[in-house]
């Protein structure tokens, strides 16, 4: 490949995590042996925030009439796509059966887990999407308790549009703690909730390391780490609608990649050179935010051709990937490792972030090289059955006989053997395992 560097990350997304995961384990082990009590404990050290923990309805309805109306509709718009996208995400996944062999029964049940922990951030930014991200789809999927759990603010609470978006979501309950004690109240089930199955949403370090901990213990939508972008651009792409999209995804944090890949050079030159301008326009904690991602994680790169475009993007295995080129069709059937996509200029990252119906809980760090982001699915326990006639048993019985033996799992055989013998008491069969 004939890759070029105009501009190479000094730094990436990765670093040594390990006195987070100690911290992290302190708090965990601590709650659990401590239960309420020390939970509230640190609530009270990290949250600063000594207010009512599980809010009660009233407690909803005034952080609910606190709300804008035009913020309210913004929301119910929001919430109505993520609900249409996600009904149909469920309408593929099929309870069925299927006779294997004459009288063998086997088949597929979907089975959505009892409680969900929906983790909403609520510190440098309020993120309204994503109650509405993890609480939709988690009510779609049939859950039958939905936690929302989001960081309260010193002598406020939760912010109102969290708790309103989180409210006509489907929420059972709305759980106001931060950080790792949150996740840690909804792993327990402390405070008179359910132990969740599974935990979801973004957070921070600490929220993402329990949620890794936690794991196997609970499920959990995915590990994440910081949020990165990438944009594939050739030379019919708007360089100030490439420049945009790609300050629009720094300002998520100080180690948020950007990636640009293009075969167009003056493209990539005229990014460069609008990037910094759009950054230095910006309010200050998004601008501080855009500034360090861009300096030390953001990546511009020319490719000879739309195929090690495509080539270099799949390596890469972007969080997003928005593709600014020509025919569309060829870029969304060859692409392969990406957690959303989203073609043509029409469209943009903050669209799927925010409002347009598709989850913006997605693979960080190259895990779309193997999994996709939250849906209906991740709730979902994807279970199997089977049911047989004495007559069709037989077959299936001979063969697992002589294949345990084989295996030298003598009892495993002894199973299917006890069956042959009630079932069929006049015959003899060959069930030797030999090799």
């Amino acid at each position: 490949m004939s890759r070029e560097y105009l501009k190479k990350a000094p730094l990436t997304a990765k670093s040594d995590a390990s006195e987070t995961k100690k911290i992290v384990r302190t708090i965990l082990d601590e709650i659990e042996a401590g239960g309420d009590k020390v939970a509230l404990d640190y609530a009270h050290k990290f949250d600063k925030y000594e207010g009512e923990i599980i809010l009660s309805a009233e407690t909803i309805e005034a952080a609910s009439a606190k709300v804008p109306e035009k913020l309210k509709r913004d929301i119910k718009f929001s919430h109505a796509n993520v609900k249409r996208f996600a009904e149909a995400q469920l309408g593929t996944v099929k309870d069925f059966e299927v006779e294997v062999i004459p009288g063998f029964v086997a088949g597929q049940k979907a089975i959505p887990v009892d409680a969900a922990g929906c983790y909403v951030p609520g510190g440098r930014y309020s993120h309204i999407a994503s109650a509405i991200m993890t609480v939709t789809t988690a009510k779609v999927a049939g859950c039958k308790n939905i936690i929302a759990c989001s960081p309260p603010r010193p002598g406020v609470g939760i912010a109102p549009a969290i708790i309103y978006a989180a409210h006509i979501c489907g929420a059972d309950k709305i759980l106001a703690m931060g950080g790792v004690q949150g996740v840690a109240a909804m792993t327990y089930g402390l405070f008179g909730l359910p132990k969740a199955n599974i935990l979801v949403g973004p957070g921070n370090q600490f929220v993402a390391e329990a949620k890794r901990m936690l794991f196997g213990r609970v499920g959990i939508d995915m590990i994440a780490g910081p949020t990165d972008s990438l944009v594939l651009a050739d030379k019919t792409a708007d360089p100030m609608i490439v420049a945009a999209d790609l300050v629009g995804q720094a300002e998520h944090g100080y180690n948020s990649p950007v990636w640009l890949v293009t075969d167009d050079r003056p493209l990539a030159e005229e990014v460069m050179r609008l990037v910094p301008g759009l950054i230095d326009d910006l309010p200050e904690v998004n601008r501080d935010n855009a500034t360090a991602a861009w300096r030390d994680y953001a990546e511009v790169i020319v490719c000879s051709d739309r195929e090690e475009m495509a080539q270099t993007s799949d390596e890469y295995a972007p969080e997003h990937l928005t593709v600014q080129a020509e025919d569309l069709d060829w870029w969304l059937n060859r692409l392969s490792c990406y957690g959303s996509l989203f073609l043509g200029e029409e469209t943009t990252v903050a669209f799927g972030d925010k409002a347009s119906g598709t989850n913006h809980v997605l693979p960080t760090s190259g895990a779309a090289s193997y999994t996709g982001g939250l849906s209906v699915h991740k709730y979902m326990k994807i279970v199997t059955w089977q049911q047989a006639t004495r007559e069709a048993s037989r077959p299936v019985a001979e063969a697992t006989a002589r294949i345990s033996r084989l295996e030298g799992m003598e009892g495993h055989a002894r199973t299917a053997d006890i069956r042959l013998q009630k079932y069929f008491p006049d015959e003899t069969f060959d069930l030797a395992g030999e090799a």
